[in-house]
C-alpha cells in the first residue's frame, strides 16, 4: 500500500502583525514547500518559550532587524520548539529519512501541523522520550544546560542560586544543578515553593518576603533568569570568584532589551575576579541529545503545566508575557 500523500494545506497559528496575543489566529495555510536541504516534519507537539513572546510583540525592536520583519513578521507562524515525525526529506539531506522521530529548536513555524527546517536544527528523539517531553527540551532545556555547565562552569559541591526557578528554563535548571552535584537555592513565589522543592531544590526563597541579594549568603554561581536586581547587588551575593550567568539585564528598553545591561556586566569584569557571563541559547543537536539522554536515564523530567490546542495558545502566551508561567506549556497537534 502506498503511503498517504502529504496534504497541500494545514492548520496553523498565524501572526499577521506584531502585537499582543489577540493578533494570533488559527487559519488554514499552505504546507511549506520542501527545500533540497530541508526536512518536512509533521509536528506532534511543540512548546511555548519566552522568545515566542518577544517575536509576538516585536520587542525589543532590534529583533525586527534580525530578519524577522520591520513592520510585520516575515515568518508569520510562531513556535520555536517542536517534536514530530519526518514526512519527507530534500535531495541533499542525509541525516534523516521519512518516519524518523525527531525534535529540535527551529527559527519559527512550530505552531502548525507541518514545518520545513534544516537537518542541523534537528536531533533524533530517543524512543524512551515522549513527543510532549521532547518538545520541552529545545530552548528551555538546552538554555539551562548551557547556562549551568558552560557559562556557569558549575562543579560538584558548589552552591548555585537560580532566580526564576519555577519557569520553563528554571525548572530544568534546578534539576540539572542537582544532577551536577550542586547545592541548589531556588527563588520563586510562595505559590511555587513546594513545586521547586519537588524538583530537588535544597533551599527555597520566596522573593516576595525575602531578598536573596541582602541575606548575607554567597553563592558560587547565580543563574539569573529575571533581571530585576542591580548588577552590584548580584555581585554582592557571589563568592569572591563566583560566576553570574544572566539572560536578563536589569532595566530593559523597547529598542535593545537587555543588551545594554549585558554590556555593562561584561565591562565590569575588568575590575572583578567575579565573572559576569551573558547567556544566549545556542541551538545544537549535541546538547539536545545530552538533555534527552538525561530524560531516558531518569535524572531529568519535564514539568508540563498546561497541554494546549492551537486555539488556546493566545491565552497561554499572555500568561507567559506576564512572567507567570510555571514549568512548560505544550501544544499538541
Amino acid at each position: 500500500m502506498l503511503p498517504n500523500p502529504t496534504p497541500t494545506s494545514m492548520t496553523a497559528l498565524v501572526q499577521p502583525a506584531y502585537g499582543l496575543p489577540d493578533v494570533l489566529q488559527v487559519a488554514e495555510v499552505a504546507v511549506p514547500a520542501l527545500r533540497d536541504d530541508g526536512v518536512l516534519v509533521r509536528v506532534v507537539a511543540s512548546s511555548l518559550n519566552k522568545g515566542d513572546w518577544h517575536l509576538l510583540t516585536g520587542t525589543p525592536y532590534l529583533v525586527r532587524l534580525m530578519g524577522y520583519g520591520v513592520q510585520k513578521p516575515t515568518r508569520p507562524i510562531p513556535g520555536m520548539a517542536v517534536a514530530g515525525r519526518v514526512e519527507s526529506v530534500g535531495a541533499k539531506v542525509t541525516a534523516f529519512k521519512p518516519g524518523d522521530e525527531v525534535f529540535g529548536e527551529i527559527n519559527r513555524g512550530g505552531f502548525a501541523e507541518y514545518v520545513c527546517v534544516g537537518e542541523k536544527e534537528l536531533a533524533r528523539k530517543p524512543a524512551g522520550v515522549s513527543f510532549e517531553d521532547a518538545a520541552t527540551i529545545p530552548v528551555a532545556g538546552t538554555t539551562a544546560l548551557q547556562g549551568l555547565r558552560d557559562a556557569g562552569k558549575l562543579q560538584r559541591g558548589q552552591s548555585v542560586l537560580i532566580h526564576g526557578a519555577s519557569g520553563g528554563v528554571g525548572s530544568f535548571a534546578v534539576q540539572l544543578a542537582k544532577s551536577l552535584g550542586a547545592e541548589v537555592t531556588a527563588v520563586c513565589s510562595a505559590a511555587n515553593v513546594d513545586f521547586v522543592r519537588s524538583l530537588g531544590a535544597d533551599h527555597v526563597i520566596d522573593y516576595k518576603t525575602e531578598d536573596f541579594a541582602v541575606g548575607g549568603r554567597r553563592y558560587d554561581v547565580i543563574f539569573d533568569l529575571i533581571g530585576d536586581h542591580p548588577l552590584a547587588a548580584l555581585r554582592g551575593a557571589l563568592t569572591e570568584k563566583g560566576r553570574l550567568v544572566a539572560c536578563a539585564g536589569g532595566a530593559e528598553n523597547n529598542w535593545f532589551g537587555p543588551m545594554f545591561g549585558m554590556l555593562m556586566g561584561v565591562v565590569s569584569n575588568t575590575f572583578n575576579e567575579q565573572k559576569f557571563v551573558p547567556l544566549a541559547n545556542v541551538p545544537n543537536a549535541a546538547d539536545l541529545a545530552t538533555v534527552a539522554g538525561m530524560f531516558e536515564a531518569g535524572s531529568l523530567k519535564s514539568v508540563i503545566d498546561k497541554r494546549l490546542t492551537l486555539v488556546e495558545v493566545p491565552a497561554a502566551m499572555r500568561v507567559l508575557g506576564q512572567g507567570r508561567a510555571r514549568g512548560k506549556s505544550v501544544v499538541t497537534l
